[in-house]
């Protein structure tokens, strides 16, 4: 079995397993005649020993003996040391002495079942735990106060560990020391391979009962925790880029739906979006085109995430500089839409569009429909009219023809535009939400505001599945309401064109 030889200490004073990680804590076990002491894991409701063998350690890059292979764990076992016990007089002394000195958090603090504290604190970096427990006096647990704990914290600088510590108040046995550490094993070197020298630098200091404890750095071990410093910094500052890019966006898509609603004589109106993720494609619009009309626009484009957040972007800037031009012939406007959003997005790019237009003056309503879930209206009486595909989709043929569909809408008729965000939603059971529910919804909150009924659409929405949203979320509720100025003496208004 391999050795260890130091310049100062005695080999057989070296961990013979020693975990690293960061500013961690390991327990250790002693080499005794090239044999390993089986440790014993202490939980508070029994005793768990554990009695694996352990292979004989090679030299090698690291300093951590292999050990023997054993079948692989279960997807999602974890195996790992939980909690060393040190034994201390004053648990809330204690306390203070390694939050306050050694800057360790508070992990727990809890009275079991059994009537004992459990007071356990962690170092900054690692998992382990060390439980500090206060034994009755004279039993025999007291007599571990004040003894070495064979506990061994590794850092990467014990220098700046031991300055910082020191003027804390923390007592060391000796000042740090660098020493050369080398393997002289001569059955577990590959021919012409010199065994590897590590240097070291390590001290010992004691807590307020006097147990003592290790501080020890390796350059391997130093090496590594850099480098691993340096990739988790790196993956951090790509983190926080990326997030701080997705939030700008998501601020910029925002801005990108209605801000304003202009108001209208014989129409209230009301519409959200929520998306599944920071930013998503779903799409909806209120264009006010002039002389007492106004365009009720939404749109799903395909995909999600900032790909469908970037399509839904140059179809709302395509819509919106075409409108102004083209709203008196809706047929030659979505043409027009579609070449631009063929020309400007990839060949596999499409979006279902729902474009509508309203006349204040005569209710009546203009549509095309390219692709899109159909849009309802509920007449006053509970009659149904859905307003079905009059094209496909957008984005996927250059040459493209649409029609225009016409209706009209009169008091107490309730007009919805929405994305499959809001029928699609499966309960436990996996049915979807669907069309009939909508409807349901729609009549059982027809006396609320446009407003309110698109929050209780979507209160219903979200209490009917119990699963995470996966789909941008949009709709769009106007109530067309009686007009009074275009009452004349007590006879309905005129919806002429």
């Amino acid at each position: 079995m391999g050795q260890i030889n130091c310049e100062v200490l005695e080999a057989d004073c070296w961990p013979a397993w020693l975990a690293t990680v960061k500013f961690g804590v390991a327990r250790h076990w002693l080499s005794d005649n090239a044999q390993y002491k089986w440790g014993e894991l202490q939980f508070p409701q029994g005793r768990f020993q554990d009695s694996l063998p352990i292979a004989s350690p090679k030299a090698s890059a690291a300093i951590i003996p292999a050990v023997a292979s054993h079948p692989s764990p279960s997807p999602g076992q974890i195996l790992r040391i939980h909690c060393i016990k040190v034994f201390v007089r004053d648990q809330d002394q204690s306390l203070r002495f390694y939050v306050d000195r050694l800057g360790f958090r508070l992990v727990a603090d809890t009275v079991l079942q059994s009537g004992e504290r459990w007071l356990a604190v962690a170092p900054p970096d690692g998992d382990t735990v060390l439980a500090l427990v206060a034994p009755k006096p004279d039993s025999k647990l007291s007599q571990l106060v004040g003894r070495p704990t064979d506990v061994v914290f590794v850092t990467d600088d014990v220098l700046a560990r031991y300055r910082e510590w020191s003027r804390r108040g923390v007592k060391f046995l000796s000042t740090p020391k660098l020493r050369r550490v080398k393997s002289v094993s001569e059955t577990s070197i590959p021919p012409g391979i010199e065994a590897p020298v590590w240097g070291g630098v390590f001290t010992h200091f004691k807590d307020l009962d006097g147990n003592s404890f290790s501080l020890v750095s390796f350059d391997e071990v130093t090496h590594a925790i850099e480098a691993q410093r340096r990739a988790a910094a790196e993956r951090d500052e790509a983190e926080r880029r990326v997030a701080q890019e997705l939030d700008i966006a998501k601020q910029v898509q925002a801005r990108l739906f209605p801000q304003d609603l202009p108001v209208l004589r014989t129409l209230e109106y009301a519409g959200i979006c929520q998306q599944a993720r920071q930013v998503g494609g779903d799409y909806y619009d209120f264009l006010a085109t002039g002389r007492e009309r106004l365009c009720l626009v939404i749109g799903d484009v395909a995909g999600k995430g900032i790909g469908a957040a970037l399509l839904m972007a140059n179809l709302q800037a395509n819509l919106r500089s075409q409108c102004a031009m083209g709203f008196d012939e809706p047929a030659q406007l979505m043409q027009s839409v579609n070449r631009l959003f063929c020309e400007n997005t990839p060949e596999n790019a499409y979006a279902t569009f729902f474009f509508s237009e309203y006349n204040d003056q005569t209710g009546r309503l203009r549509y095309a429909n390219c692709g899109h879930l159909p849009a309802l209206i509920v007449r006053a009486g509970g009659e149904l009219e859905r307003l079905e595909s009059t094209a496909t989709v957008l984005g996927r043929f250059p040459c493209w023809e649409c029609s225009i569909g016409e209706t009209s809408l009169f008091a107490g008729d309730t007009l919805a535009l929405y994305t499959d965000g809001v029928t699609e939603p499966g309960s436990a059971d996996g049915e979807e939400f669907g069309e009939q529910r909508l409807l349901n919804c729609l009549e059982l909150h027809r006396d609320l505001s446009s407003s309110d009924m698109v929050s209780a659409v979507i209160d219903e929405v979200r209490r009917y599945t119990p699963h995470e949203q996966l789909d941008d979320i949009t709709l769009i509720v106007a109530k067309c309401r009686f007009d009074p100025s275009g009452d004349q003496m007590g006879l309905p208004y005129e919806r002429s064109t």
